[in-house]
């Protein structure tokens, strides 16, 4: 009986689905009608037109452009083209101020122009100049001698020209320098650019309160005592402060010459007037 009645079943809903597609073709044919009339219309409409194709066919195409899909969106990204880049030249000389500014300077022009990763090594190397570009080609030739890998990657070059350009002993010099900086003849500014160049090149990063305490103890006196009883925020107002200091001692040490200047001016002043006085008085006593 279960047989009976799952085979029954089958047959029941094999002929509902017979059913639903007589409708669907039924409707699909009734679209194609429609497709055809008005294909006529328009064929009425315009008679002058050469072009003559079969009923069934324009009917086809028309019904395989109704049941087309929607063409998906192509966004085409537009192609980076990369601007022409000059780097500064480079030629070598046993300077390592001179090689860091220069490695800045390229890292800057890098990052400014997005400069793809694959064509920073051959724009850099195009800059080499003099001794430079012999120690680059005396380097290439060795790494090919010995079958290393060669040079791709700016990371790699950067390390070897700062193992050719700075000492060992360079980081140890630069600490030096900065515990024993002092302004003394330099001005306030001039003072902060030097601690912070040390600073940067010395790769030193310090808390806010660190920097502000190695300023003050390198500062002149007759600034710092002033300083240190006013309010700052940072180290760019303690600044700011340090400069105002400064210029109002400069006023006083201007105000004080151009004092002692006219002082002695009135003195030699007076002294030519009593020299001719007396000279007068002696021409009248000549004359009695």
């Amino acid at each position: 009986k279960k047989e009976l009645l799952t085979k029954g079943k089958e047959i029941i809903e094999r002929e509902v689905q017979l059913f639903v597609l007589e409708e669907e073709i039924q409707k699909v044919k009734q679209q194609e009608a429609k497709l055809l009339e008005k294909l006529k219309q328009k064929k009425k409409s315009h008679k002058g037109s050469n072009s003559s194709t079969s009923h069934e066919e324009v009917g086809s195409l028309n019904l395989d452009e109704y049941y087309q899909p929607t063409p998906r969106r192509i966004v085409r990204e537009p192609k980076v083209i990369e601007s022409r880049i000059d780097l500064p030249s480079f030629h070598g000389k046993e300077d390592v101020d001179a090689y860091l500014d220069w490695e800045m300077k390229v890292e800057q022009i890098f990052t400014c122009h997005k400069v793809w990763e694959e064509r920073k090594v051959p724009l850099t190397t195009l800059a080499f100049q003099g001794q430079a570009m012999y120690w680059w080609t005396t380097l290439v030739r060795e790494r090919q001698l010995h079958n290393d890998p060669p040079i791709e990657y700016w990371n790699d070059l950067r390390s070897a020209m700062r193992r050719r350009h700075i000492p060992s002993y360079y980081s140890r010099e630069l600490m030096d320098k900065l515990q024993r900086l002092q302004q003394k003849n330099m001005s306030v500014e001039e003072y902060r650019q030097k601690m912070e160049l040390y600073l940067m090149r010395a790769g030193i990063r310090e808390e806010e309160r660190l920097p502000i305490a190695r300023f003050l103890s390198g500062i002149n006196f007759d600034i710092r005592d002033r300083v240190e009883l006013l309010p700052y925020r940072d180290l760019d107002d303690l600044v700011q402060l340090c400069i105002r200091v400064e210029q109002q001692n400069l006023r006083k040490i201007y105000f004080k010459k151009d004092k002692t200047h006219s002082s002695s001016y009135v003195k030699k002043d007076y002294k030519r007037e009593d020299q001719f006085s007396k000279y007068d008085s002696s021409k009248n006593f000549a004359k009695v």
